[in-house]
């Protein structure tokens, strides 16, 4: 019974009456509209019958007399199926015809009855049966004698068609109901079916099971609409959390070295009489310091990437410019690593995006590029080359370092992940991750491959930004 008192609780069940009482209201308005309007078509198709009778009689009298009216009216009344015939007094009494008695008042006037009025038959044994009242409509005409003449038509028959097509089609709107409920219901346990499959995955999310799915059909309907809607925001939900969870793993796993080195640094300074000694502690210290300072900007501009606060701040941009002020301001820092930047820029390419965001992307690559491709024994050069392709745009920059073995390049774009596990070479292990974060801002996404795969040492890495058009 809960069940049930559930499955009339849903939406879907509640609309699916309200449609079943409409269409109850409009069909029971059809049976009588119907059937009044068969019943009307029979009555004028009578009247008409009746017309013509009168006419025929009418004529017969004017050709034959009273002698000739007789004889025409007591041919017809003994026909199968005959109309009402009735010869009355001018004062109303019946003096022949196949009728016993009608309701008083109907001979007292001559043209159509107003309304259908009662009559009694003879029996086949020739009495009256008063049991066995009949409606009619009848016209009455008067003769030049004084003689009331009637004739008329039973109303049994269009009155029997009348309730044969109402009973036909309230069996047929029966069934069709029937049928409606049964769909009805069927509807309404489908729907409460997927809806209790959607709460059981929800409850599971809200017990800190952020794997978890709403369930899609595949039908494409309503309900699969909003699981794939929902099922998206739980996937960013729980990418964030994941990369919540990683950073506060991180944080206290990378920062805790520089913030240990700080605090030594800060206590040789205290113990250091020497001024030149303090001098160079507290150059240290301050150091340190400014590195933590670039790890805390560094994961503030990525929270405020990834919330897309900067969103608003998009415009139509000149890349092509962007990446030559940038190559421009950094070819000094790769001299003096030993490195030669070279540029293919295609020119006049605009894009959709943020410059600043954009350029820090840039000075990233190029950072990381320089950072582990000096001293290496491969080409001594790191490219930018930046480029049109189908419905994208492609900013790459090579390098001919040790690369990134194909299994980590998933986990390089995380925050605070790092190739070197001894932390010699300096970083924050949040460019790549900022990168990305700025790639998924602007729509676009990042590629890591081999820039000379065949190479064993010096494979290198090429990263690629590639920005809808």
């Amino acid at each position: 019974m809960s069940r049930f008192r559930v499955l009339f609780k849903s939406t879907a069940v509640r609309l699916s009456a309200l449609y079943i009482l409409l269409f109850a209201l409009c069909a029971a308005t059809l049976v009588f509209y119907v059937s009044a309007m068969s019943e009307r078509l029979l009555t004028g198709q009578i009247r008409d019958a009746v017309q013509q009778e009168v006419n025929q009689v009418k004529r017969a009298y004017d050709v034959g007399g009273l002698n000739l009216l007789l004889r025409t009216m007591e041919r017809r009344a003994r026909q199968p199926g005959a109309n009402l015939y009735v010869i009355a007094s001018p004062s109303g009494d019946i003096l022949a015809g196949n009728v016993a008695s009608v309701q008083p008042g109907v001979l007292g006037e001559a043209g159509w009855t107003e309304l259908p009025f009662v009559y009694e038959r003879y029996t086949d044994s020739g009495t009256t049966d008063p049991e066995r009242r009949h409606l009619a409509i009848a016209n009455i005409f008067l003769l030049d004698n004084g003689l009331r003449i009637l004739i008329g038509r039973d109303l049994g028959e269009p009155e029997r068609f009348r309730v044969l097509v109402r009973q036909a089609l309230m069996l047929a709107l029966a069934i069709m109901g029937l049928g409606a409920l049964v769909i009805w219901f069927g509807i309404g346990r489908n729907a409460l079916k997927r809806i209790d499959r959607m709460t059981d995955a929800s409850r599971k999310i809200m017990a800190g099971d952020l794997s978890q799915r709403l369930p899609v059909g595949g039908s494409g309907d309503e309900f699969d609409r909003m699981s794939t809607s929902l099922n998206a925001m739980l996937e960013r939900i729980e990418k964030l959390n994941e990369g919540l969870r990683q950073v506060s793993d991180n944080i206290a796993h990378d920062l805790k070295t520089p913030l240990t080195r700080l605090r030594n640094k800060a206590a040789d300074a205290l113990d250091n009489a020497n001024s030149e000694g303090r001098r160079v502690a507290l150059e240290g210290i301050i150091g340190e310091s400014d590195q933590l300072i670039r790890t805390f900007n560094a994961l503030l501009m990525i929270s405020r990437v990834e919330a897309g606060s900067v969103a608003a701040e998009m415009t139509g941009v000149d890349l092509s410019s962007i990446v030559a002020d940038t190559a421009e301001l950094y070819e000094p820092v790769a001299e003096e690593a030993g490195l030669t930047l070279t540029t293919d820029i295609e020119p006049d390419v605009e894009v959709q995006g943020n410059r600043e965001l954009i350029g820090q992307a840039i000075f990233n690559l190029i950072d990381n590029a320089v950072k582990y491709a000096s001293g290496c024994p491969g080409k001594q050069t790191v490219v930018l080359k930046l480029s049109r392709a189908s419905n994208a745009v492609n900013l790459a920059v090579s390098d001919h370092g040790p690369g990134i073995p194909a299994h980590q390049r998933t986990e390089v774009v995380k925050r605070f992940f790092r190739l070197d596990e001894s932390r010699s070479k300096p970083g924050t292990g949040l460019g790549l991750a900022l990168v990305e974060a700025i790639m998924e801002l602007h729509g676009g996404r990042l590629e890591l491959c081999d820039t000379d795969p065949a190479s064993l040492d010096t494979r290198g890495l090429t990263v690629t930004m590639i920005f809808p058009t």
